[in-house]
């Protein structure tokens, strides 16, 4: 079975987007593009404030509920055990995410 990560999105206006994958960078870069219609994107959650990697997809998945039933205040607490100042996380990955406008427009 393959790893999985749980990670929390988050948007300027401080909206947060709890979700699931088995590739962190290509979904931090689908949630920047706007690939996938629905709340993140509705929410403009494009920035990754949280994540965290689990040995199975099924782990990550229980993870994931476990977080959205949390309190929004328990949520940021997490959040801040990692990343303190809110920052995008992806930017300290040493690579320039490419978004569609910039695909389009070179």
């Amino acid at each position: 079975m393959k790893p999985g990560y749980t990670y929390i999105m988050g948007s300027h206006t401080g909206t947060l987007y709890i979700g699931v994958t088995s590739d962190i960078y290509v979904r931090v870069q689908q949630h920047k593009n706007g690939v996938f219609e629905g709340f993140s994107k509705e929410h403009g959650c494009t920035r990754l404030l949280y994540y965290e990697a689990h040995e199975t997809i099924l782990e990550s998945i229980a993870r994931e509920k476990q977080l959205k039933g949390w309190r929004r205040e328990k949520k940021l607490n997490l959040i801040r055990t990692q990343n303190p100042t809110f920052k995008d996380q992806a930017e300290q990955w040493g690579w320039k995410f490419i978004t569609v406008h910039e695909k389009m427009n070179p």
